[in-house]
């Protein structure tokens, strides 16, 4: 072999792929509206006051809805994926038992009465139920043709029945909508709500929402805002029910799309902790329902606008602590176990 001989160059490493990099915007979105929910439970023990009220009827009308329509959107491609279609029982199944014993641990331990029942899920837990049969449900909603309408025409239909709150099939159905929607939703969408005129109306939405809000508060039943009520059970006729189930789905989806469009779509201080939601979701119930069984909401002083200030930013305030990396930490072989063994490994092509 000559020694002049070139040398074979060496071939270039293909590229590795770069990891997937979050959606500020969502993680946004996601901390303002789980920042919402132990405002909404705190409020309940003044709901005698007028300025309580009328905040607990704004919330409750699009905030659920709007976390409803996220979890559709970030379920797209949720059979996509192993690691995902396990997260039905890491983060699904096996927190929610966890909770619910814990939770009811916590009751029995204030002086209430034993009770677990694994198929009623307690309080806050209904979520994970519906989300679980939400999911399960997201190839059918994929087939469709005209998947929004056919889950508009269910929900309108399921005021009929009197669902029981087993497995959470009342708020199955009474949040399909926003679900289904969130499944069909793109990103050119919230582009779309990304422009100047959009962002006036959607002021323009919020004030308007906030002061009828105001207005109706002494007067309007809470049971149409948990999203689960029969039309008997809100001693409406058929025609009655219908129309407020529809004003009340199009109430929440323009709320929910103001809000979209009024949420920073950089980052900001809190876009970190709006990815730990599930936390906050899950443990604010252990500080708000021992303050509702102490007494410590039912102070006279909290029984008007002060206390509502008093009240919204205490459970800021914990939301924030709730979405802390620390708190992960602490609570995340309960609330996101690895249960790898579980699991067969995907076989190799």
């Amino acid at each position: 072999m000559a020694s002049g001989a070139e040398r074979p160059e060496p071939r270039p490493q293909p590229e590795q792929p770069k990891p997937r990099r979050r959606d500020p915007f969502l993680d946004n979105v996601k901390f303002i509206l789980i920042a919402l929910v132990p405002i909404g439970h705190s409020l309940v023990p003044t709901l005698a006051a007028d300025s309580a009220r009328a905040l607990y009827i704004f919330i409750y009308v699009f905030h659920m809805p709007l976390f409803v329509v996220i979890s559709g959107y970030l379920s797209r491609n949720f059979w996509n994926s192993n690691a995902k279609t396990n997260k039905l029982v890491d983060t699904f199944l096996v927190p929610y038992v966890i909770v619910e014993v814990g939770y009811a641990a916590l009751r029995f331990s204030l002086g209430q009465k034993w009770s677990l029942t694994i198929i009623d899920p307690a309080w806050l837990n209904w979520y994970l139920l519906a989300l679980l049969f939400w999911r399960l449900s997201t190839p059918v909603w994929k087939r469709m043709k005209y998947p929004v309408p056919v889950a508009i025409a269910i929900y309108l239909f399921a005021g009929f029945s009197q669902i029981s709150g087993d497995f959470s099939m009342d708020r199955f159905f009474g949040l399909l909508p926003f679900f289904v929607i969130g499944l069909v939703l793109q990103p050119e969408h919230f582009e779309l709500l990304n422009r100047r005129w959009i962002k006036i109306v959607s002021i323009v939405t919020v004030l308007c929402a906030a002061a009828v809000a105001i207005y109706i508060a002494p007067m309007a039943k809470l049971g149409p805002f948990y999203y689960k009520n029969s039309y008997q059970d809100l001693n409406l006729s058929w025609y009655m029910g219908l129309g407020l189930r529809v004003g009340l789905l199009i109430c929440a989806l323009a709320m929910c799309f103001a809000v979209l469009a009024l949420v920073p779509r950089r980052e900001t201080w809190y876009t970190d902790l709006g990815t730990r939601t599930l936390y906050c979701y899950l443990l604010h119930g252990i500080p708000v329902l021992i303050a509702k069984e102490m007494g410590w909401l039912e102070f006279p002083w909290l029984h008007g606008p002060l206390g509502v200030l008093a009240i919204s930013t205490s459970c800021f305030a914990l939301a924030i602590i709730l979405c802390l990396p620390e708190t992960r930490t602490v609570f995340k072989w309960v609330l996101e176990p690895r249960l790898v063994w579980l699991y067969r490994r995907p076989s190799r092509s």
